[in-house]
């Protein structure tokens, strides 16, 4: 067992709590969320950032000694990489995002070049056992919330918000229509359901208004898929529930066809029966019009608006609503007529008033 003085803690390690001098162990279980300390190897000009625990993001340098969490990831716009069989002190992973999540690299996206090379220094460890030195693997199921039986929303009214891709617009739309609600004066609760460990959109979501928000890694969870991603929505809107928002918005993270489980979410019934609307975020207008496809074809849902890079002018809005037939309001300069739209055709009952124009 050996010291390490650790330059960053990243955000996906939040549950652990880990002091800024941990305890390294040489033995790695090699399970999603185990907590290991690595050496920076390299240095990038893009994506060089690593989300803290604070939520601040501080510059990766050549040399940072960082705690992050093992997973995997599959993104578009971002890397490809899974998890380690094995590992050994003195091995090489990557970090395949800015949340902290580590692993072994397969495939780089050109706009963000190759990922940082993190030399692997020692496992994590905690010490549960009160009066002794025995540490066991840290791994951020440590101190998560935990998961509930089955889903109860209280009869509080989700906006789900789904997208084409990642980077669709989907974050921005959540927080334009959590602004607009709470300036109704409606509590509004908000949650990301899937993706891969990253705290940047609850903020965001936070400082839009929302009273409470989650995360699938409050729950322990590095990266979302089909196995878990149901279970974890059903969690995060139950216990979301249990104090009587005026309403949840559910960000559903990645796009409809992306391998973070979004499709096995929508296809739960007990989930999709739970939505009061369904906001599609898309980044074009073909986007728009396959992902309309998608949710009424495969999943049995209605779009109830379109929103997103698909609709920053008129150009978008008039293709999707003249080809599509679904409403279409941009979040960044029509945010008010978006949220007025979803207020009126499906929640105008939970409140007296209707968002005003």
């Amino acid at each position: 067992m050996k010291s390490a003085v650790l330059d960053k803690i990243a955000s996906v390690t939040l549950n652990c709590r880990l002091p800024r001098e941990v305890k390294l162990g040489q033995e790695f279980p090699c399970k999603e969320g185990d907590v290991v300390a690595v050496r920076i190897l390299n240095r990038k000009s893009t994506y060089n950032q690593l989300e803290l625990t604070t939520g601040r993001f501080s510059l990766i340098k050549t040399g940072d000694v960082v705690a992050g969490a093992l997973g995997h990831r599959r993104a578009l716009m971002g890397y490809a990489g899974h998890l380690p069989e094995t590992l050994a002190v003195g091995d090489v992973v990557q970090l395949l995002n800015i949340g902290g999540c580590l692993g072994l690299c397969t495939s780089s996206n050109p706009d963000i070049g190759p990922p940082f090379e993190c030399e692997i220094l020692g496992q994590v460890l905690h010490f549960p056992y009160l009066g002794e030195r025995i540490g066991v693997p840290a791994n951020i199921q440590q101190d998560a919330r935990p998961l509930t039986d089955g889903l109860d929303t209280q009869g509080v009214p989700v906006i789900a918000v789904v997208g084409t891709c990642m980077n669709s617009g989907k974050t921005l739309a959540c927080s334009s229509l959590i602004q607009e609600l709470v300036r109704q004066r409606l509590v509004v609760h908000a949650a990301k359901a899937t993706g891969v460990s990253l705290r940047r959109d609850v903020h965001a979501m936070e400082d839009a208004g929302a009273s409470e928000t989650m995360i699938f890694t409050d729950l322990g969870v590095v990266t979302t898929q089909r196995s878990n991603a149901p279970a974890l929505t059903r969690s995060m809107l139950t216990q979301l529930s249990e104090s009587g928002p005026d309403v949840i918005v559910l960000e559903l993270g990645d796009g409809l066809m992306g391998d973070y489980g979004v499709d096995a979410i929508l296809e739960s019934t007990d989930i999709s029966d739970a939505f009061s609307a369904v906001v599609l975020s898309a980044s074009d207008p073909v986007g728009a019009w396959g992902g309309h496809r998608q949710l009424m074809e495969r999943f049995d849902l209605e779009t109830t608006v379109v929103t997103g890079p698909a609709t920053d002018n008129v150009a978008g809005t008039d293709l999707i609503r003249d080809q599509i037939g679904v409403a279409a309001f941009n979040a960044r300069t029509r945010p008010t007529e978006l949220t007025q739209h979803i207020w009126q055709k499906v929640l105008a009952d939970r409140s007296p008033g209707a968002v005003d124009a």
